[in-house]
């Protein structure tokens, strides 16, 4: 062993000490980033018992599906409207779904990148050839204005944790922010619910019809903001959506089934208050308080994601991408 082979090999030794030492000083910074920055789902996933509120099952919409191709069983759960929003198609929800009324009408139009709406084929549906299904007696009959609310019946406000995206405006609203849970609008004068992803709202005809609450739709693609103020906003899917957001597109104006493709409607087998369903089948939610520090956390991580994927935070968020989460509880 000569001396210039140990010279040699010493400085190979040393040239892998030094990739070594450098590797480490890579990898270190993204080690500490992950326990320093957890993901907005981490964040969610720790949060206290104590920061959790339970949905009433009054609030709550059970809406079965009839089973996909495969016999499998499909439900979804609607979360209905707090006060002081909308309550008047509320109501009118709940009334029929306790007439029955829901039972065995379909899902008529499924438009990609925008609504999934259900109600009585034959009423207000361009490929209907039959007779429209009798309302219930005892729906309100809502205003235009109902679909905002005085910005003075709010005696309350959610308002962000400092460091929030909260009570920043947008394109649509001069400012946006939380209130029990609910992403919602305002222009300093009336504040409104938005029109985010699995939001679910009133179907309508030409103004000043503002429906009864008989049809209903979804969000299932980009914010349709454009339609905030213009119908009513009833509640949104805690639990189900992909039930609906993966139903066959239709064909016809706006999404509507045609009549060739009758038999892609999706039949709805029952709608139930959740209040109304034998204790043993109620289901039991929650969401997470808005108004807690879990929530902020989760808000800035939405809004500058620091863990090991990205690269860029975003230095931001809008509205809709602040899904308030919902989760199942315990019975």
């Amino acid at each position: 062993f000569s001396f210039a082979q140990a010279v040699a090999s010493c400085r190979a030794m040393t040239k892998h000490l030094i990739s070594l030492a450098a590797a480490l000083a890579l990898t270190a910074p993204v080690s500490a980033q992950e326990q320093a920055a957890p993901s907005p789902g981490e964040i969610v996933g720790k949060a206290p018992a104590a920061d959790w509120i339970k949905i009433a099952g009054d609030d709550l919409l059970v809406m079965t599906l009839a089973p996909d191709e495969q016999g499998n069983a499909r439900e979804v759960v609607i979360q209905l409207m707090p006060l002081p929003f909308s309550q008047g198609w509320v109501e009118n929800i709940r009334t029929l779904a306790r007439a029955g009324w829901y039972d065995d009408i379909t899902i008529n139009r499924v438009q990609d990148n925008y609504v999934v709406q259900w109600g009585d084929p034959n009423y207000d549906n361009p490929e209907g050839d039959g007779e429209a299904k009798p309302l219930p007696d005892g729906l309100r009959k809502m205003d235009e204005e109902d679909y905002t609310s005085p910005i003075t019946s709010i005696r309350i406000r959610e308002m962000p944790a400092e460091g929030n995206a909260g009570t920043r405006g947008d394109a649509y609203a001069e400012w946006t922010d939380f209130y029990k849970g609910w992403p919602i609008a305002s222009d300093g004068k009336r504040d409104w619910p938005v029109h985010c992803y699995g939001m679910v709202g009133v179907g309508r005809g030409m103004s000043p019809d503002t429906g009864t609450g008989a049809e209903l739709y979804t969000v299932i693609g980009h914010a349709p903001r454009h339609l905030d103020r213009n119908i009513a906003l009833v509640g949104r899917i805690v639990e189900g959506m992909e039930h609906l957001s993966s139903l066959p597109r239709g064909s016809g104006a706006l999404g509507f089934y045609t009549a060739e493709e009758s038999g892609k409607r999706t039949p709805i087998l029952s709608v139930r208050v959740a209040s109304d369903l034998p204790a043993s089948e109620q289901p039991a939610f929650e969401y997470l308080s808005t108004k807690g520090e879990t929530f902020a956390r989760y808000v800035e991580a939405r809004a500058n994601r620091r863990d090991p994927f990205f690269i860029a935070p975003a230095g931001g968020a809008d509205i809709c991408n602040i899904p308030v989460p919902a989760r199942r509880a315990a019975q």
